[in-house]
């Protein structure tokens, strides 16, 4: 009897737990056939692939077999030119000028006379004072005499020593005077600019002209903020002079401005150049080519041989005639090269023609191959 009941209460137990049994074998059922079936579809995928390639013929490229070389991340930015000094001569004393000794254009040495202006006022006045001080010499050493002898205080001996220093700076003031009539370079230079006319009266101040010395130059540039830091480590540069057949100039740097000097966070960068033949003018543009690093034994590509999808990098390399699919990471930028950090190594023939009518597996037919980038225009 108990065994009886016994085997009823397991059968009501499995006939409970029935519909959970059946429902876990239709779900391994299901598991194996969407496994088969996708099985089953990349199968044909690959079938159709290896078909298509098949029936397609080998695509014609070119190949660029990868070697180490440096790449340089620089930036090449506008820039003018500048005198390394440009003084205004101005006036010192007032007079009407009698002579005009230089020439706009002409080049001057520090001291030669520029212009003189009428200096006969200022010549007697000179005379004037010099009288007035050998009286005063006089007046000392009588003062002196009757000091010794007491017939004189030596208040009144101290003022006879004044009166002779007071007239002697007089003397050397009417002295300076006619000197500064004889308006002289203050600086060797070319003579850029005249104001003085003969005949013209010139008042104190009045503009003379204006010399150059362009024995250097200096070249300005605004460096963008972003690239301050590295600029700071650097000293030489390349200068290109568009004006003369952009001719390359070696440079070194003269000063780095320490805040912005433009709406557009430019710092000024002050380039010093040698123009010993004077073939550079102020105002020529100019180009700065700045080498903020080198990066050596790296690899590079043709920028136009990289793929960008869906986030991703990749190139095609050939290999055994096959075109194979390779995800790179890229780095610096270099005109129309660009850096493969990492997917490349030495020996690697990467596709730089014809890359975008393959696909992985494809087969190629390989009519070039070049070792140098520069090869591919020639």
């Amino acid at each position: 009897m108990e065994s009886h009941e016994m085997k009823n209460r397991v059968l009501k137990r499995i006939w409970k737990m029935l519909p959970a049994l059946s429902l876990i074998l239709l779900i391994i059922i299901i598991l194996v056939m969407s496994s088969r079936i996708k099985t089953e579809g990349d199968r044909i995928a690959a079938e159709k692939l290896a078909t298509l390639h098949k029936d397609r013929p080998p695509v014609n490229v070119v190949v660029l077999d990868i070697m180490p070389s440096s790449m340089y991340d620089r930036i090449d930015l506008p820039a003018q030119v500048e005198p390394w000094v440009e003084l205004k001569i101005l006036a010192e004393v007032s007079g009407q000028a009698v002579r005009v000794a230089a020439k706009e254009g002409s080049r001057v040495t520090k001291g030669d006379l520029i212009a003189q202006l009428d200096s006969r006022d200022y010549e007697n006045q000179l005379a004037s004072v010099k009288a007035e001080y050998e009286l005063a010499k006089l007046d000392l050493q009588r003062n002196n005499s009757l000091f010794t002898e007491q017939l004189i205080t030596r208040a009144q001996l101290d003022q006879a020593n004044a009166k002779v220093s007071t007239i002697e700076a007089s003397v050397k003031n009417a002295e300076l005077k006619v000197e500064r009539a004889a308006i002289r370079a203050p600086i060797s230079g070319l003579v850029n600019h005249l104001d003085v006319k003969e005949g013209l009266f010139m008042n104190m101040h009045d503009p003379v002209g204006v010399i150059l010395d362009n024995s250097r130059v200096k070249v300005t540039v605004g460096i963008p903020e972003a690239d301050v830091n590295e600029i700071k480590k650097l000293t030489h540069f390349d200068v290109t002079i568009e004006a003369l057949g952009n001719i390359i100039l070696k440079g070194k740097k003269h000063f780095l401005s320490q805040s912005p000097e433009t709406l557009a966070h430019l710092y000024q960068l002050e380039i010093e150049v040698d123009n010993g033949n004077g073939s550079i003018l102020p105002g020529m543009f100019a180009r700065v080519n700045i080498v903020k690093r080198e990066v050596r034994d790296s690899y590079s590509v043709p920028l136009y041989s990289v793929i960008s999808r869906n986030d991703e990098q990749y190139i095609y390399v050939e290999k055994d005639g096959i075109a194979h699919v390779r995800i790179v990471e890229t780095g610096i930028l270099e005109g129309w090269k660009i850096e493969i950090k990492k997917g490349l190594s030495k020996g690697d023939r990467v596709i730089v023609v014809g890359h975008r009518n393959v696909d992985e597996g494809q087969e190629v037919n390989v009519v070039r191959a070049v070792s140098d980038p520069e090869d591919l225009f020639k």
